[in-house]
């Protein structure tokens, strides 16, 4: 593997692209992406987040060199990626969360294939073993379960020793042994100086794994920063979740804790949103007294990711 240098790994400067709607007669263009930007660094885990439509898709097939920008710039280890060299394309591995796996071929000879292709690929056999291929290596791919495809997914994605990764989805439809053999992998990539780029909807996941998160809203780059810093900004610092489970049925009583945003997410069970104090946590023992309940369980924890991309987002299904 060549040497890292100290430039970014892929660097988005006010990416636009267009798309003419499916149908349309009068040419009319749809903009999709609106001034994207984005920088990834080797030796670090980036993770890019959006809701359905938000442009993250797109955003990663232009910096794949599968689409096309219609303005900015797109810089992938220094070249423009729609117009890659073969030398380029073989210093990227790409995982595609529908795998584009061909369905009649074994999951070993397609790796082996796979690693062919490449002038100094990774032990197979090894690669396989890390990941667990070969328990299931000489069935067709047509009959894995979701989980296992992801798998031989990411091998083909790194069995040619790339310097730059994308990884769509990577931990969908594992099982909690495979996510810890995956999540260890990708850390170790991130040790050994790879660009890692990764997107997800498991926000609990890229949490564990970002060192900087980008935010896409509506085609554009709309909060950036590493997880401390996007989960403890200037107007909701200190802010806390509680959540407790006791008697369905109960209501804060008016202007006990007007700041608190009270949920009760299932017969029972609540959830307090807002800036907590031991004040607060007080006044609620006090309420749960006068009720004449006790609470069977407790949990406080600190704002997440997932808030911050719910206050971005919203919290209605797209």
């Amino acid at each position: 593997m060549r040497v890292p240098t100290t430039a970014p790994a892929l660097e988005i400067d006010g990416l636009i692209k267009d798309f003419g709607p499916v149908g349309a007669l009068d040419g009319r263009m749809v903009r999709v992406l609106d001034g994207v930007h984005l920088r990834a660094s080797h030796g670090a885990v980036t993770v890019l987040l959006g809701a359905n439509g938000a442009g993250k898709t797109t955003t990663l097939e232009c910096a794949q060199g599968l689409q096309r920008a219609d303005g900015g710039v797109v810089r992938l280890l220094g070249q423009d990626p729609y117009r890659a060299s073969p030398d380029l394309r073989a210093r990227v591995g790409v995982m595609l969360q529908d795998g584009g796996l061909p369905p009649s071929v074994r999951p070993l000879a397609l790796l082996r294939h796979v690693a062919s292709m490449y002038s100094d690929p990774l032990p197979v056999d090894g690669l396989a073993g890390r990941l667990g291929l070969d328990e299931f290596g000489a069935v067709s791919i047509r009959r894995l379960s979701g989980g296992q495809k992801q798998r031989l997914a990411l091998a083909c994605a790194l069995v040619g020793r790339p310097e730059v990764v994308f990884l769509d989805e990577p931990s969908a439809g594992l099982d909690p042994q495979s996510r810890t053999i995956v999540f260890d992998l990708i850390r170790e990539l991130r040790a050994d100086g790879l660009a890692v780029i990764l997107t997800t909807h498991l926000l609990d996941d890229a949490q564990k794994l970002a060192d900087y998160v980008y935010i896409v809203e509506g085609g554009r780059t709309v909060a950036e920063g590493t997880v401390a810093e996007l989960t403890a900004d200037s107007e909701t610092d200190g802010m806390r979740e509680l959540r407790f489970e006791t008697v369905p049925g109960l209501t804060l009583p008016p202007g006990l804790l007007p700041h608190l945003h009270q949920l009760e997410s299932e017969p029972g069970q609540y959830v307090l949103r807002g800036t907590l104090t031991a004040e607060d946590v007080a006044h609620l023992a006090t309420w749960w007294a006068s009720c004449g309940v006790m609470p069977t369980t407790i949990s406080l924890a600190p704002r997440s990711l997932e808030d911050v991309f719910l206050d971005i987002s919203g919290r209605s299904i797209r």
